[in-house]
Parts: structure tokens; C-alpha cells; sequence
């Protein structure tokens, strides 16, 4: 990490750019259509995370509902009860978060499908998980190194997860142009701004 404090800020965003790059180029896009088919058959969306994992999978929440799709973030006040007709997705890098393995067992012991996004798919979150989409790379809690990283911390999952969110949206509007996608998205854009 020595070096990245020799470059400037336009080599230091080269470096990200190349390094998410060559973490994205390894998702999995079987995982990836699995949870999509178990997305549109769920009756409702949880979302949850820790951290900036939570501010990641917030804002794929507020796309799908965009989108149309009733989404809820676990622990905010308006979110009901689940129900084996939702499926709970979770963001974890480490897969070990003690908060969030006790909100998996919850979801298994009232049987909902559960997908997990993370760095490692021995995790005990995955262990619990229907679905497993494996970001390859390397957080601050994870011991595995898939990629080496000019970032502090956890930021390439983070960023991963924004970005691969934001392109699996792209994809689930595939069936319209832009031009339509974002006449829909304005139908349900916040309005009291």
C-alpha cells in the first residue's frame, strides 16, 4: 500500500477501476440468474447488511423498488413480518457477522429463501443460504486473499456490490429501452423532495 501514496488521484482511481474490474469479471452469472428467478417469484424483497454493506444493499432496494417490487430493509420501522413467499437478501463480505448470522437462523427456522452476497461461500451465513453470489476479493475480516487490494478495508466488496447491483437492475429492465426504463423509474421516484 506504500505505493498508492505516490500516485496521484487520477492512478489511484485507475488502480480501482482495473482491480474492480477483474473482481467483477468473476461473478458467477449462473448464481446471478438463480436468485433473479427466485427474485421474481418472491412476493416481497428484505434486504439486509451491516455497515457500508447496508448502505450498498439500500440503495439496490430503493431500484427494485423502482422497479415495482416491494422491498423492505430488515430493522427499519416499517418493515413487517416475514413469510416463506419473501426471500431475505444478505450483504456480507465475511459471511460471519455476528448480527447478521442470527438473522439468517431466523430466516431458515421460518423457512424464507435466503441469499447471500459474499466473499466467501464457506461462510456460516452461506452454510445457512439458498443462494450464494461470491464477490472475489478480500475484505478486513475475511483471511482469503482472491485479489490484492490497494484499499483499505472492505471498500472492493463494497464497491462490487454497488455496481454489481446496479448492473443486475440494468438487466431487469433489459426488456425496455433506456428511454422507457427511466420513464418507469420516474413513476416511482420519492416525490416529496
Amino acid at each position: 500500500n506504500e505505493g498508492i501514496f505516490k500516485m496521484n488521484i487520477k492512478e489511484t482511481l485507475i488502480s480501482i477501476t482495473r482491480e474492480l474490474e477483474q473482481c467483477l469479471q468473476q461473478i458467477d452469472t449462473e448464481q446471478m440468474a438463480d436468485v433473479t428467478v427466485a427474485l421474481q417469484k418472491a412476493n416481497r424483497i428484505f434486504v439486509y447488511g451491516t455497515g457500508r454493506s447496508l448502505l450498498m444493499i439500500r440503495a439496490f432496494a430503493m431500484r427494485l423498488m423502482h422497479l415495482g417490487h416491494t422491498v423492505y430493509v430488515v430493522g427499519e420501522t416499517n418493515t413487517p413480518a416475514i413469510s416463506e413467499q419473501d426471500i431475505l437478501i444478505i450483504a456480507s463480505g465475511s459471511g460471519e457477522t455476528k448480527t447478521l448470522v442470527t438473522i439468517a437462523e431466523k430466516c431458515k427456522k421460518l423457512q424464507v429463501p435466503l441469499a447471500l452476497i459474499t466473499t466467501d461461500p464457506s461462510s456460516t451465513i452461506a452454510r445457512l443460504a439458498d443462494y450464494i453470489i461470491q464477490i472475489h476479493t478480500s475484505t478486513s475480516k475475511t483471511n482469503h486473499q482472491e485479489q490484492a487490494s490497494v484499499q483499505p478495508g472492505g471498500n472492493t466488496f463494497e464497491q462490487s456490490l454497488l455496481l454489481l447491483t446496479d448492473a443486475w437492475i440494468v438487466q431487469m429492465f433489459a426488456q425496455s429501452d433506456i428511454q422507457q426504463q427511466n420513464q418507469a423509474l420516474m413513476k416511482q421516484h420519492a416525490n416529496l423532495e
